[in-house]
């Protein structure tokens, strides 16, 4: 199966702008693709320009041409990953006091529902008397375009439920206020229509805090009002006046605070107001200090703090008093051990629960509040992911955790950390499709060209001949210390059992092997980040996995840049590539501080507007500035017209760049979502439609 390329491709107009930067000219003939109005149509897509739209549609028709021939397994490729979906399914209810709490999907529906269900036995999680808290399915069919839930949050009197919607993809969210067990029609509107998604509810069960953007799309307000008070109005709680910094809203653990987070990629700060008296005035924790990070945990007159405070590159814990906060008053509790990251810390009224990854592999270690005695909870599989599942009790010993791998589907567990045992609630059922004895998983080490051992986690079906036939789609991304888990995913299964070789690159710019592992590929250090994934590439092929030339790239967002710096480097290792909202335009980008997230990016790549040095750095790998004229394999990019943090211009520009740059006769796609954000679609079926398209995508050119 081919892709029909009798049509001709667009050609995108050249309209030639001079940027001037550190005394350096540099011409950028696509860069009219940038809307002037581009934050209206974050609000409106409707608003933008003809010109600009025609280009877009003109894409869309061509990429929908082009992939023509592809209908058929496209079709059978999403209707194998939807047959893996268990059609009727449940979230293992999570006790909060006399109620428990879960989200359920019925046959059909793509958003599912949220319940609350009386607790009838709470150690077999045995529950009565249901109860809907939000229909999201039936909530949907109100919005005629995009539709995706930020926050469904009930109140700690368990009468009322605060939720979030994002009608356009552009991560605006209106907030609305439910009483349990009301029709569906009573609904509280509270106007606010520009929020950042996340909701708290302070312990009177009336106020409610939430986070606003600015004019730039940034989060930088907290407000809080008494949603019953008639005549009360939103109340500025903080206000971030540095760009660079983002807000966000939650509550300690023991739920005793509410907590403001300031932070950007390297430097955090938290605030906290007492959830019994919400209107207090917030009170600064320990003042932001540049590169140090931080987080939390309350526990009675005691704090406990994750910092990478002193040196502690890979974090350690440290205590003080709540009374005295200051930096000054910071003792260590679990020192720093440089190769062990601690990930996070959670807290419990009688434990401490924290993740942590050493040698690129997970595990929990449990602490006893009562005698600091620690424990961990062990696993035998060479490759495997773990998530804590945050519980809505802070007096409990049960602490839940996922678990996956490759080839093990989710499970849910239940662990009492008093007596240590843990129980399984739930495996995540494969309908059809899927045999664990059919795959094999392994953890690989390459080594990169400067010498660092790069770990890679392959999936392959036991009868795919490793002699170098098959095909291999080699996924990624590298940045902000983001690292891709070894878990469980079923729709790369239509690729899998089609022979092609999963393999996950677990590159610097990643925390793969501890925050060091990020440090080594951030800023002046960003290009081990590329190198890494090609040597990863060349390494499979040497290997016989894989050979030159039948490597699809895979990467989304950040993963974009990768996977575009990687076909700069070597386009020749590639079948091909497929970039998901791909952030390729570094240098416009990051030079526009106008932008939603360019300034807290600095941190991450530099500032190239006050550092020639950066900007020098940045120039030579940004994608869409070292596109030269050559053989390209074809190329698949995706864009969404409302999106926040990857701006559609910046894959249009790329598309056009790299068609008008290639030598061959390989296609240039370009598909943009023209309502819908950074995530695409939304809903369990709706969100496989396009990853079904790259998958045969990746199918037709790897044949």
């Amino acid at each position: 199966m081919k892709l029909d390329l009798s049509a001709a491709a667009p050609v995108i107009e050249k309209r030639p702008k001079t940027i001037l930067q550190h005394g350096i000219e540099r011409m950028d003939e696509y860069a009219w693709l940038r809307a002037d109005n581009w934050r209206e149509v974050m609000q409106d897509p409707a608003v933008l320009g003809g010109d600009i739209r025609a280009m877009l549609e003109a894409e869309n028709a061509y990429y929908k041409s082009a992939m023509k021939p592809l209908t058929a397994l496209t079709d059978k490729i999403f209707e194998e990953m939807k047959s893996r979906i268990q059609p009727v399914d449940s979230d293992v209810p999570a006790p909060d006091g006399d109620y428990a709490y879960y989200h359920t999907y019925r046959e059909g529906d793509q958003h599912g529902v949220f319940m609350r269900a009386e607790l009838e036995d709470r150690e077999a999680l045995n529950i009565t008397n249901e109860a809907i808290l939000l229909d999201a399915d039936l909530l949907a069919k109100k919005y005629s375009g995009f539709f995706n839930l930020g926050s469904v949050e009930h109140s700690p009197n368990h009468k009322h439920v605060a939720y979030s919607v994002d009608s356009q993809g552009a991560e605006n969210y209106e907030i609305f206020i439910r009483t349990i067990g009301s029709s569906d029609d009573t609904v509280i509107e509270t106007g606010i229509k520009r929020s950042a998604g996340n909701l708290q509810w302070a312990r009177d069960s009336k106020t409610l805090f939430w986070i606003e953007r600015d004019e730039n799309q940034r989060p930088c307000y907290v407000y809080a009002v008494n949603l019953f008070d008639k005549t009360a109005r939103p109340r500025l709680v903080y206000k971030e006046d540095d760009p660079a910094f983002f807000v966000s809203i939650g509550q300690t653990d023991s739920g005793r605070f509410i907590e403001i987070n300031i932070h950007n990629h390297t430097t955090s700060e938290i605030w906290l107001i007492p959830s019994e008296t919400p209107n207090a005035a917030p009170v600064c924790f320990a003042p932001r200090l540049d590169g140090c990070e931080y987080s939390i945990s309350d526990h009675g007159a005691q704090a406990y703090i994750l910092t990478n405070h002193n040196r502690a590159v890979d974090f350690q814990i440290m205590q003080c008093k709540m009374d005295a906060t200051g930096r000054e008053h910071w003792s260590p509790y679990e020192p720093h051990k440089a190769g062990r990251l601690i990930l996070s810390l959670t807290l419990y009224q009688n434990h401490m629960v924290r993740v942590e990854r050493e040698n690129a592999l997970p595990r929990i270690v449990i602490t006893d509040l009562r005698d600091h005695i620690s424990h961990n909870i062990e696993f035998d599989e060479a490759a495997y992911s773990l998530g804590l599942m945050p519980g809505l009790e802070y007096n409990s010993d049960i602490m839940r955790f996922s678990y996956s791998s490759p080839t093990t589907p989710n499970q849910t567990f239940d662990y009492d950390m008093g007596i240590q045992i843990r129980q399984l609630r739930k495996t995540r059922q494969v309908p059809r499709g899927h045999n664990p004895d059919d795959y094999i998983t392994e953890r690989l080490m390459i080594e990169a060209r400067d010498g660092a051992a790069i770990p890679l986690t392959l999936l392959y079906h036991k009868d795919t001949q490793l002699d170098g036939s098959a095909p291999c789609l080699l996924y990624g991304y590298g940045s902000y210390g983001a690292t891709i888990p070894a878990a469980f995913r079923t729709s790369i299964l239509s690729l899998i059992d089609r022979g092609f070789i999963y393999a996950i690159a677990h590159i610097r710019g990643s925390q793969a092997k501890g925050y060091q592992w990020y440090l080594d590929g951030k800023l002046e250090k960003k290009t081990n980040t590329f190198n890494d994934f090609v040597d990863a590439g060349h390494a499979l092929a040497e290997k016989r996995y894989t050979s030159i030339g039948k490597i699809v790239a895979h990467g989304g967002s950040a993963g974009g840049l990768l996977v575009g710096a990687a076909l700069n480097q070597a386009p020749e290792l590639f079948a091909g590539v497929i970039g998901d909202v791909p952030f390729v335009d570094v240098l416009t980008t990051i030079s526009d501080d106008s932008l939603p997230l360019t300034p807290p990016e600095w941190p991450e790549w530099g500032n190239p507007i006050t550092d020639k040095g950066a900007y020098l750095h940045i120039a030579s790998y940004s994608p869409y500035d070292n596109v030269k004229r050559g053989d390209y394999p074809p190329v698949l990019i995706t864009a969404g017209l409302t999106d926040p943090r990857v701006t559609y211009w910046e894959p249009a520009k790329w598309a056009a760049k790299l068609r008008e740059h290639q030598t061959g006769d390989a296609p240039v796609l370009l598909k943009t979502n023209m309502t819908a954000g950074h995530a695409g679609e939304s809903g369990r079926y709706d969100a496989l439609k396009d990853l079904a398209e790259e998958y045969a995508f990746a199918v037709a050119i790897s044949s």
